[in-house]
């Protein structure tokens, strides 16, 4: 009698899009594997632990990240692979960016409103010292003659009247 489980781990498996698996029992290079499936990119299966309220019956695999791999990677026996279609890879990507971008624009509105929310304390202190310098009781200066002759007074010097 052989042992299934050993033929299993001295294999690799290649999940296809369309649910159809594929086994290798020797290693692969990635790009052998897209160059048999056009328009696909290889990706490595990274599972999760099975969580704890899962129920037991359900044999299905769950993970969390799908790794792209470059054409020279090496596929390994014992690891499970899936192909990807090149427009699944460009929506991700798409979906990538497209949050990046939110999160920048998210980070720098609050940054925005942050330096908003200085500049308003700093003009609400402001006002507060305005408010309190109106307050404040004024005392005649001592020389108000020297200050009235400082005055600044209109020079029409440079208008000619005419008379007729």
């Amino acid at each position: 009698m052989g042992n299934c489980q050993a033929i299993d781990a001295a294999a690799l498996v290649i999940q296809h899009p369309c649910g159809r698996i594929e086994r290798f029992y020797w290693p692969i290079l990635a790009s052998e594997v897209m160059r048999m499936n056009p328009g696909h990119y290889v990706s490595l299966i990274i599972p999760l632990p099975p969580s704890e309220d899962a129920n037991q019956d359900n044999k299905a695999v769950r993970f969390t990240r799908v790794k792209l791999l470059r054409p020279s990677d090496t596929l390994a026996l014992g690891h499970a692979y899936r192909l990807v279609t090149s427009q699944e890879v460009m929506e991700v990507l798409k979906a990538k960016k497209y949050a990046k971008k939110t999160r920048q624009h998210l980070e720098s509105s609050e940054k925005l409103q942050h330096e908003q929310g200085n500049n308003l304390s700093s003009e609400s202190y402001q006002s507060q010292v305005t408010k309190h310098e109106r307050r404040r009781p004024r005392t005649a200066p001592a020389n108000t003659a020297a200050m009235s002759s400082k005055s600044w007074q209109p020079s029409l010097q440079s208008i000619s009247e005419f008379g007729s």
